[in-house]
């Protein structure tokens, strides 16, 4: 088929006929997968299969066979003496464990009815029941990660965007660097778990200032300044050093030794680590009360340190480019959380200070990681004695000045307020939110904003008109660019987003903006001066002839209450001209005192191509627009859908004789120039009186560039075929 655009070229390209597409699509045949299906898929089992899991289970099987000893080794062993693997594992949901021990441990003037007199008399009895709540909590806590992993629940980290994980772990910077402040002053800070517990850490430091012990405090900042002056050189000159300069192992050694040798805890008051005892804790079995008591608790315990822990490593992930698993890391933290907890640990998460420590000294593998923990349980069975007389302000400050990649995360709000402002929005309240409510009920709240700003785009999309650019097959918003071309009596307008009940009332009324027309409104008008028309011709007050209407009174008028008092519903139904004797032109002179608003529009184009769903209540607001307008004699066309989308319609009864399926086209060129071709602008171009068959010369624009192309024409039922 041959189009004109325009004045300048002549497009040749077959396009549907009036419902070719929806022809097609009936025609089509889709066989869906059924449940069954995707059971067999599951149950399936091959050769491929089963190494798949085994390497997604066991990823030590798939990285340590590739291991380059000479080229990591050396890093690995050297990070792995400072610290772990870049997602170190910590008890970073003490201060939630806490609050369960807390709640669940009698006092002096609060005996718990479950717990025996016997077994709270003495502080040793009272110390062991809090260690017997905090087991259990932890082993409950690693069940529910390990059946969540199991059962490929891991998926939930899909909601943690970028922009989320972001401000979150800047935000558990933050707690930490606050959390380590009464070891750096050596004060008495109660533990708070309740929302706003930073400030209230804060508050608490504060108006102990001046019992600050200045040794510690004094340690601290020059144990700060030598880690920030190390981490720097490591920085600038990693491409000459072989390894990191392990600064925290050196800083570690030497304050150990000054403090052993001046003597600081005596002579300075210093709080040290104090006696360490050997060996291992027995095992002990979950408190089965307690077990019932914090099922609650647990979940959220579980939840919050897979989130601070996956959260940590995506951001390694994303700056060395590997790929994270979430079922992956939900089994390793319910494994280690159940192991830990037998032995009497805390549920363990994500250190963000020592997953910094390790990320810093050049750890390459997990295998740092087996080196730590060698470290740890020799330290444990055999020389934890020597480190007795380090000072908690050391650690402290080693902790803090390995925090410094994620609070220079604050950078991040610049740079997403140029790309993205949602982004932005999004970064700024999920740091608000776990900063002010805590990193539980702060995570919580920053993964609902998210999901409002979602609803928030969707609802309220950025609707547009589109226009031909450059005179090719390309349409774009016509506000973008000056070289347009609109076809006379053709709108284009763009839906960026998916129709569902909340945004289907926002996108009729930015469709009624676009056209700047209300249909409905015309309709009720047509409706009414059919009514007046109607009235004057069987009076015989109304005379047709080819100029237009000939009314023979000067002053007919109906009754404006009468008309308005009118079922609102026959206004709203389409216009019959069957029984008149003559055609109705809305766009001409009607009779005296009758007046409807013309319009030039004769055809809409919806372009659908970013609408990837609509629901049902959308879906009737959708078929009420649409009939709106086919009512007003306005072609309405709908392009870029997908066939899921036009079955859904189907099933929904969705078409019928005013809506029909050959109202889609695959894209707005399609639909545009069945348009033109409907409206005869293809063969005014054309003289019709030469003979059929003959050979004409058209320029043909494609893809910006212009060329001549011989076509054979003939004229056919006014329709121009190649």
């Amino acid at each position: 088929m041959i189009e004109a655009i325009g004045n300048q070229y002549v497009v040749a390209r077959p396009v549907y006929s009036a419902n070719a597409f929806g022809e097609e699509h009936k025609k089509k045949q889709r066989r869906h997968k059924t449940f069954l299906d995707h059971l067999k898929q599951c149950c399936s089992c091959s050769t491929q299969k089963a190494k798949r899991i085994a390497l997604s289970s066991f990823p030590i099987a798939s990285w340590l066979p590739a291991y380059r000893i000479k080229e990591w080794l050396l890093s690995d062993i050297v990070s792995g003496i400072n610290v772990i693997h870049e997602s170190k594992i910590h008890p970073f949901d003490v201060m939630m464990v806490g609050a369960v021990v807390v709640r669940l441990t009698p006092t002096a003037d609060t005996a718990d009815p479950t717990v025996s007199n016997s077994s709270v008399g003495n502080d040793s009895a009272l110390d062991d029941h809090k260690v017997m709540v905090a087991a259990t909590v932890t082993i409950l806590s690693g069940i529910i990660q390990m059946l969540l992993g199991v059962l490929k629940l891991g998926f939930v980290v899909i909601y943690l965007s970028e922009s989320l994980i972001s401000g979150f772990t800047t935000a558990a910077a933050v707690h930490v660097l606050v959390s380590q402040l009464k070891f750096m002053l050596q004060l008495t800070v109660p533990a708070h778990t309740d929302p706003f517990s930073l400030f209230k850490v804060l508050i608490s430091v504060f108006s102990q200032i001046e019992k600050t012990n200045i040794a510690d405090l004094v340690t601290s900042l020059v144990i700060l300044f030598v880690v920030f002056v190390v981490k720097e050189i490591n920085q600038r000159y990693k491409a000459k050093l072989p390894v990191p300069i392990p600064i925290e192992l050196i800083m570690t050694v030497i304050a150990t030794g000054v403090s052993y040798g001046f003597d600081f805890k005596n002579r300075f008051k210093v709080a040290v680590i104090g006696e360490m005892k050997s060996g291992f804790q027995a095992p002990i079995t979950p408190d089965a009360q307690t077990l019932q008591d914090t099922i609650g608790d647990c979940f959220g315990i579980a939840v919050v340190g897979f989130a601070v822990a996956f959260s940590v490593a995506s951001v390694y992930s994303l700056k060395y480019d590997y790929p994270i698993d979430g079922n992956q890391e939900l089994i390793a933290l319910g494994v280690s959380n159940i192991c830990g907890g037998s032995f009497r640990g805390f549920a363990a998460s994500t250190a963000l200070s020592r997953s910094g420590v390790q990320e810093s000294t050049g750890g390459k593998t997990q295998i740092a990681g087996l080196i730590s923990a060698i470290i740890v349980l020799i330290v444990i069975l055999a020389i934890g004695f020597l480190l007795e007389p380090l000072q908690k302000s050391v650690l402290a400050a080693l902790a803090l000045g390995n925090l410094k990649g994620m609070l220079m995360q604050f950078t991040e709000i610049r740079r997403l307020w140029r790309k993205d402002k949602y982004d932005c929005i999004i970064w700024i309240m999920t740091f608000i939110f776990a900063v002010v409510l805590g990193l539980g009920l702060g995570l919580a709240a920053s993964v609902a904003f998210q999901l409002l700003t979602i609803v928030f785009r969707t609802q309220f999309p950025k609707c547009s008109m589109l226009a031909n650019v450059g005179r090719s097959n390309i349409y774009k918003n016509r506000k973008d660019y000056s070289d347009i071309y609109e076809p006379e009596g053709v709108k284009i307008f763009r839906c960026p987003s998916p129709l569902y009940f909340a945004n289907i009332g926002f996108f009729k009324r930015k469709l009624i903006d676009a056209v700047g027309f209300s249909p409905l409104r015309i309709l009720r008008k047509r409706n009414k001066a059919l009514k007046k028309i109607r009235k004057l011709q069987k009076k015989g007050l109304l005379q047709v002839t080819p100029k237009g209407f000939i009314c023979t009174v000067d002053c007919v008028k109906d009754s404006d209450e009468e008309l308005d008092n009118d079922k609102i519903e026959e206004l709203d139904q389409p216009i019959n001209t069957t029984d008149l004797p003559f055609q109705i032109d809305w766009n001409a002179d009607l009779p005296v005192n009758i007046v409807v608003p013309k319009i030039s529009l004769h055809s809409l184009i919806l372009d659908f191509s970013a609408v990837s769903f609509l629901d049902v209540s959308s879906m009737r607001g959708l078929k009420t627009i649409l009939q709106e307008f086919i009512r007003i004699q306005v072609d309405v066309y709908i392009v870029g859908t997908d066939d899921d989308f036009i079955e859904k319609l189907g099933r929904c009864e969705f078409f019928d004789d005013e809506v029909k399926d050959s109202i889609f086209f695959l894209t707005i060129h399609d639909a545009v120039l069945h348009i033109l071709m409907k409206k005869d602008y293809s063969t005014s171009k054309f003289n019709p009186s030469q003979e059929k068959g003959a050979k004409y010369d058209f320029t043909v624009n494609t893809n910006g560039g212009l060329r001549n192309r011989e076509c054979q024409v003939r004229f056919f039922n006014r329709f121009v075929f190649i």
